[in-house]
């Protein structure tokens, strides 16, 4: 485990590439959207949430309603309580200040690394940290070299860099299913998001149709241990 900073790391890196493509489409929307390169890069030191930034840079405008931004950014990113929460394990053994100082670089995708490496041996929140690094690293290439070509490229769907995004995230969800448990609940949050959806505008149906499949996963666990 005294390795589990680089392994962390390492263990990012291929998922990084795609963080790198979609991080590229950030980049060249800043242009677009006359975000400077040193917002941008503070963007990614202090908030580092690629979706959040997204809604951000659309939202950005000569007049800034800083409220409506916080408040979309903050719904975005209220995912981030179920992602914290499926952490306890690894933090089990940290202080408050250590969960505060790792968390801030929790990324779905080293959040994604870090569980299934927990399923299959020991590690430690370095593990965590490390991909948090790395994805960090990644994303800020990406979005510095796509603030760069930004003046060149002007549709970044026609090199299919606006899919970089939703294949990732594709790919994560592939690695964490564990079977036919999984089919309900993620069912049930599809479905549930997709409605929402069509009913509250706004990012709300993120939070909530994630709450929908996690409740059913827990009362199906519960029926299981029952049995």
């Amino acid at each position: 485990m005294k390795n589990d900073f680089r392994n962390g790391f390492i263990s990012n890196i291929p998922i990084g590439i795609s963080v790198f493509a979609y991080g590229s489409v950030l980049g060249m929307l800043c242009i677009k959207k006359d975000v400077s390169l040193v917002e941008l890069i503070l963007m990614n030191m202090l908030i580092f949430a690629g979706s959040a930034q997204f809604v951000i840079v659309e939202m950005w405008s000569s007049s800034l309603d800083i409220v409506s931004i916080t408040i979309t950014a903050l719904m975005v990113n209220l995912r981030y309580f179920l992602i914290g929460a499926s952490l306890n394990p690894l933090f089990a053994a940290s202080t408050r200040l250590e969960k505060f100082k790792f968390m801030h670089l929790v990324a779905d995708e080293n959040w994604a690394v870090t569980i299934n490496k927990m399923k299959k041996e020991p590690i430690t929140p370095s593990f965590l940290f490390g991909g948090g690094l790395s994805i960090l690293f990644t994303w800020s290439l990406g979005t510095i070299s796509g603030y760069s070509l930004g003046g060149f490229i002007s549709d970044p769907s026609k090199f299919g860099l606006d899919f970089a995004f939703v294949s990732m995230f594709f790919a994560l969800a592939l690695s964490m299913y564990k079977g036919k448990q999984n089919i309900l609940p993620w069912t049930v949050t599809a479905l549930v998001a997709v409605i929402v959806e069509s009913l509250i505008s706004g990012k709300s149906y993120i939070v909530i149709g994630a709450i929908a499949g996690t409740l059913v996963a827990v009362f199906q666990e519960k029926k299981e241990s029952r049995g």
